[in-house]
């Protein structure tokens, strides 16, 4: 990775990449966006908390920001809005369990490495367990810091979904999910000698203790008040961030408005409930060091899972157009069988875009939170529809961009054929919505925004694809055993007898596309503001 462009002061504050603890973040001068007032208010509204966020998200620095207050290191938090508000005459034990720290392969070895885990959390208080179980070890570990320090204990638990996530689709995964229950029934239990507890995780899994037991956890995933206890505002990025957003503006040559643009485009737009917008933390961090725009929380590890579900299933308008749900899909989730819609909410590859109420009854549309993810998805999804790579993917798509600006049917045609070559013989399907899919793809990459199945009063055209003075009707057919001709026809025929294009103004490309096993055409007719008039 590049440095730093030079002039960047040496008395600016270090971008903290790849820094999940609160204790070196502070001691170390690197910058950290104050969050202490939601953890504040968090804490003396409750004590017993479940939060969902995406990987990468900033989960783990906020386990590590509650275990140093918790432990009373005032002079880590000066400076922040909890500095003169907590108590820091009240110091608690506290258990913190990282599940990225414990070996979880089988479950063999995740009981031996839970063993020793909390030996070495017993050691940091000269206790030693004598229980033989994991579960009755962290019972025995609960009680006695209660007794031996006379405050009840903290227990922080960080991505306490790990071991379900890594078996969600190999045959330990019910072995293992019966380890971690019997583990976190332990809190039910001992509630008498607990002070405060916070569960992070990605994914809401019913089904275990630890949502089924604690009737009183609070599940503040979606709640308004700590919809930015992860990840920066708008308002954070432009004060926390304003020495490298100078710098990278001079560094790109644009103006300090037109990177602030650029950078909302790519990385903001997370929200959970539906008004508070967020940045990818990751992803802000890496580009203000690299100051190139990249898909970098999308390169970190994409679940091939995913991809392969949402093929199989044809579900990809999921990630091309918003769609609505109701709060059921939040509820929690029973693994292996998880529809496509929650696997992607709780991924963080589709976020709350809104939230309103109908009689009374909350319902929230879903859509992909900004151009990182939308891009980086769809490319990943047209290599699983199509086997495309690299620069051949990026040579045909600005290609095929600039024959829709000029309205070159030939050149498109073309296009269209190298396009669908790539595809191997297995991966066809002998079905219309196959190659419809494949299409809103390929436009979504090529910088349309796209309508799937878009409705006027006459009938549904199978897409409506906009860029700025640009719109593109689009019919598309396909049929086994017609000619690509008169399956043309009957697309152009259609777009035109039932005006699908009545409804929109300046520059318009009618486009019929015809699939016949693996030949394809197509035709484009142009359309403008005043040719559209005379036909209305």
């Amino acid at each position: 990775m590049k440095q730093i462009a030079r002039n960047i002061s040496m008395n600016v504050k270090k971008l903290p990449i790849g820094i999940q603890s609160f204790e070196k973040l502070r001691e170390s001068g690197y910058l950290y966006v104050d969050k202490t007032e939601s953890i504040f208010h968090m804490i003396m509204s409750g004590s017993v908390y479940f939060l969902s966020r995406p990987r990468r998200f900033g989960k783990s620095l906020l386990v590590s920001t509650l275990e140093a207050l918790f432990k009373g290191k005032k002079a880590l938090f000066k400076g922040l809005y909890i500095y003169d508000k907590w108590d820091w005459s009240q110091q608690y034990p506290v258990v913190r369990i990282d599940w990225t720290l414990i070996d979880h392969s089988t479950p063999e070895k995740m009981e031996i490495s839970l063993m020793g885990y909390l030996e070495e959390r017993a050691k940091n208080y000269q206790i030693i367990l004598t229980k033989k179980s994991v579960p009755d070890r962290f019972r025995e570990l609960i009680t006695v810091l209660h007794e031996k320090t006379g405050q009840k204990a903290v227990v922080l638990i960080d991505e306490y979904d790990k071991p379900i996530t890594s078996h969600l689709f190999d045959s330990q995964l019910n072995a293992v999910r019966t380890a971690v229950h019997d583990f976190y029934q332990v809190l039910k239990g001992s509630d008498e000698h607990l002070q405060f507890i916070f569960l992070t995780g990605v994914s809401k899994f019913s089904g275990l203790s630890v949502f089924s037991a604690l009737n009183q956890l609070d599940d503040i995933t979606l709640h308004e008040q700590f919809a930015s206890i992860c990840g920066y505002t708008q308002e954070e990025l432009e004060t926390n961030f304003s020495d490298y957003i100078d710098d990278t503006a001079e560094h790109l040559d644009m103006t300090k408005d037109q990177l602030l643009d650029e950078i909302r485009y790519w990385y903001n737009g997370y929200t959970w409930d539906g008004k508070t917008s967020i940045y990818n933390p990751f992803s802000t961090l890496i580009f203000f060091s690299a100051q190139e725009f990249a898909g970098y929380w999308f390169a970190t590890g994409t679940p091939t899972f995913l991809v392969e579900i949402i093929q199989r299933h044809n579900s990809a308008n999921m990630i091309l157009e918003p769609f609505i749900v109701n709060e059921d899909v939040f509820r929690g989730y029973n693994p292996p069988d998880m529809e496509e819609a929650p696997l992607l909410f709780q991924t963080g590859y589709l976020t709350v875009k809104r939230k309103e109420r109908v009689h009374g009854i909350p319902r929230y549309t879903l859509d992909v939170p900004n151009s990182e993810v939308r891009e980086a998805f769809s490319k990943s999804l047209l290599n699983v529809y199509g086997k495309y790579h690299g620069n051949r993917l990026n040579d045909l798509r600005w290609a095929m961009e600039q024959q829709i600006n000029d309205c070159d049917e030939a050149g498109f045609a073309v296009s269209l054929e190298v396009m669908i070559a790539t595809v191997p013989y297995e991966l066809h399907r002998a079905d219309e919505a196959y190659y419809h899919t494949m299409m809103l793809i390929w436009m979504r990459l090529l910088g349309f925004k796209i309508h799937g199945e878009t409705p006027n009063n006459r009938g549904r055209a199978d897409a409506v694809w906009e860029q700025p003075e640009l719109t593109v009707i689009a019919e598309i057919k396909y049929h086994a055993e017609k000619k690509t001709d008169v399956l043309l026809q009957e697309a152009m025929t259609q777009i035109h007898e039932r005006r699908y294009y009545n409804a929109y103004t300046g520059k318009i490309i009618l486009l019929g596309i015809a699939f016949s096993g693996k030949e394809v055409g197509c035709r484009m007719e142009e359309l403008n503001r005043k040719a559209q008039s005379k036909n209305i």
